[in-house]
């Protein structure tokens, strides 16, 4: 992802399609309200690939469509201090849950 200042909406059509989690923009429907959240490109099953909420269930995901998505930013950096220096715990994590993820976010 190219590094641009944090508060930019940009194009679906330059968003990261690698899993990573970004804030998308959801357009206004007769759903609701236009709204944000945090998504990620990711794998249905059974089924293609399509932009899915970070915090969906494995077995009930939350997708979108690309008509749904008007614009999508990097997630702001984290603060200092909050997140964990010893790499080897996720390491340890991954291990454990490898394979078992198909959809949403695997918390």
């Amino acid at each position: 992802m190219a590094e641009r200042s944090y508060g930019e909406w940009r194009s679906m059509a330059e968003a990261p399609r690698d899993g990573s989690r970004v804030l998308v923009m959801l357009r206004a429907s007769e759903q609701g309200p236009a709204e944000v959240d945090v998504a990620r490109w990711g794998r249905l099953k059974p089924g293609g690939e399509c932009w899915m909420a970070a915090d969906s269930e494995h077995d009930c995901p939350v997708a979108y469509a690309d008509g749904e998505l008007a614009g999508w930013m990097p997630l702001p950096a984290p603060a200092p201090g909050l997140r964990a220096t010893d790499v080897s715990v996720l390491e340890e994590w991954r291990k454990r849950v490898a394979g078992r993820e198909t959809g949403g976010s695997g918390i």
